[in-house]
């Protein structure tokens, strides 16, 4: 491929709306062009890149005997209708009506799908166990899409589907799922990715992974304890609280506290830390009927969303209070709160006495709240967002730390969830009819070549891995008016491609600085440079993108010294294969 025929610019100045360097590299690389907000169109290089993640996918998932299958984009919505989710998933679901008037979605993921296609198949137990999977478009419509792949609306994904007739083999293949996840991740070049507990959310199941490259700019919270190896997404993890009671409980007293509202200003205020405050999060059912939710929590720890979503059932947004609701915004508390409201205790209040809260009266608050005294019959649970410093919930030592990550690929195990509620049922060993037990795997594959990117690169690209690279070798022809120079670079160029090596090819008359530039943009593993001044010696250079190594090399060995060079290393990541 020669350079000057590759579609797309480059350019030198970072677009002012992209926030981390894989967005800013695929713009000004020429790897994509945003076509709306969280969509993109790709370019050659980009689908170079994505092309050879997929065929690693496809060669792990062959391994662990899938098959490959392919559903449609658009589905009827009667499929999310036998599975409940048409109603429970929020506006993430992209609905819309045929010429017909039938309802459809966009799918976003593809468990109904999966199930519908195979219902009539799994009728028997001797079919079982099984899995297909697929590489497919798929639309989410994403509230706030960032970082160029990294949250997209319009995205492809490998996502596979298992199906059991018993947990014990569920638990099996999900481990050797687990294990061709790691390969694949390795194989890509980010063997770092690391394994966490997860929530699984609108998926449904029991056991859920997610893989996770560490980086500072993921949109993701890890918990890790470095004690035992705990790792879990913060949206799992479970938050654990030892509250010291006090010997002596105060009376509850109503203070006069004014223009007083957060936290922070009423513990000033009453001269208390805030472990010592009890502090009241509104929010609203998404639900037709709606609902308002007050969530009491100990002052200096924060409300994990997903918990509270899993246990209500439903989405929950932060309430907007009249006057005519009877609550007071800043001076809410669980004591003589009106009717109609669900009241929800988080565990971290449980045994705590000698606490403030706010006195559901404006401008005032109590003080010496024991909720031992006040609610004897109390139900906590754990709503708390886990926090640095907190008690690791495997080994019990307060050694949590929170690192950020970007998710490259998740695995569940589902259960019956969609095999029950849409009837699918095969007949055992006695003739008794069973639900099949599946299990789900997915891989953004834009996102997993971003996440490459952001582990890989320099301030002036990607320093793409050879497995997934665009090309191999990105050769230079440094003077391209000279005659000599052009003719010996048209040479290597056609004996490096004899040689079965990728090359991109820039003739282009252009500077050094441009040339040089282009190609760090690109991010292509190794560069050969023929030069006039390199002639005069009978040379080429050879160069990593890396900047591990720059030598120079016989110009007739350089074929055959590039080929071996790129099978070695190749051969290295093979070593990852199944």
């Amino acid at each position: 491929m020669k350079l000057e025929k590759l579609v797309g610019e480059r350019f030198k100045e970072r677009p002012s709306d992209c926030v981390i360097d894989s967005h800013a590299f695929f713009i000004r690389g020429g790897y994509m062009k945003g076509v709306a907000n969280g969509i993109y169109s790709s370019y050659l290089p980009l689908r170079r890149i994505t092309r050879k993640i997929e065929q690693i996918i496809r060669e792990e998932m062959d391994a662990i005997d899938g098959q490959e299958v392919q559903f449609p984009v658009v589905l009827p919505a009667s499929l999310w209708q036998e599975s409940g989710r048409y109603e429970s998933v929020g506006a993430e679901l992209m609905r819309l009506s045929d010429r017909n008037g039938a309802p459809m979605v966009l799918g976003m993921t593809h468990e109904e799908a999966a199930v519908q296609l195979v219902r009539e198949y799994g009728q028997s137990y001797n079919k079982y166990p099984f899995m297909i999977y697929q590489i497919q478009t798929k639309f989410r419509d994403e509230a706030r899409p960032r970082g160029g792949m990294i949250r997209v609306r319009e995205f492809t994904m490998k996502d596979a589907y298992s199906f059991h007739t018993s947990q014990e083999d569920l638990e099996a293949y999900y481990a050797r799922c687990y294990e061709a996840y790691e390969r694949i991740f390795a194989r890509a070049g980010i063997p770092e990715t690391v394994a966490v507990a997860s929530d699984s959310g609108m998926m449904g199941g029991n056991l859920s992974h997610e893989f996770m490259l560490l980086t500072p700019v993921g949109e993701d919270s890890i918990a890790i304890c470095p004690e035992c190896g705990f790792r879990a997404n913060m949206e799992a993890a479970q938050s654990i609280v030892e509250n010291a009671r006090d010997d002596i409980s105060s009376p509850l007293e109503l203070v006069y506290t004014p223009n007083v509202h957060t936290i922070e200003e009423v513990c000033d205020f009453l001269r208390l830390p805030p472990e010592k405050s009890c502090k009241a999060v509104v929010y609203e059912k998404e639900i037709p009927e709606g609902g308002i939710v007050a969530l009491f929590i100990r002052g200096d720890l924060d409300v994990n969303e997903t918990k509270l979503t899993n246990f209500l059932g439903c989405g929950v947004h932060p309430a907007s209070l009249t006057p005519e609701s009877g609550l007071h915004p800043g001076y809410m508390g669980p004591v003589g709160l009106p009717e109609g409201v669900t009241v929800l205790l988080d565990q971290s209040l449980k045994g705590a006495n000698n606490l403030c809260c706010g006195g559901n009266r404006e401008e005032y608050h109590y003080t010496g709240l024991d909720m031992n005294r006040e609610f004897p019959e109390a139900e906590y649970r754990d709503f708390a967002k886990i926090k640095e410093g907190g008690v690791c919930p495997q080994c019990g030592k307060p050694r949590i730390r929170i690192s950020r990550g970007i998710e490259v690929g998740n695995i569940f195990q589902l259960g019956t969830k969609y095999t029950k509620s849409m009837g699918m049922q095969y007949l055992d060993q006695n003739g008794q009819a069973q639900y099949p037990i599946m299990g789900c795997y997915g891989i953004g594959v834009g996102r997993l070549a971003a996440s490459v990117c952001e582990a890989h690169h320099d301030e002036y690209g990607p320093i793409w891995p050879l497995s997934i690279a665009p090309w191999q070798v990105h050769l230079c022809c440094m003077r391209a008016d000279n005659a000599e120079t052009h003719a010996k670079a048209d040479e290597l160029y056609d004996a490096l491609e004899k040689a079965g090596v990728e090359v991109l090819y820039d003739d282009r008359a252009v500077s050094a600085g441009v040339m040089f530039s282009d190609a760090d943009l690109l991010g292509i593993p190794y560069r050969v440079i023929v030069s006039p001044r390199n002639l005069k010696n009978g040379v080429c250079e050879l160069s990593a993108r890396d900047k591990s190594f720059s030598e120079q090399i016989p110009l007739e060995e350089a074929p055959a010294r590039i080929a071996g060079l790129i099978r070695e290393k190749l051969l290295g990541f093979s070593e990852h294969k199944a």
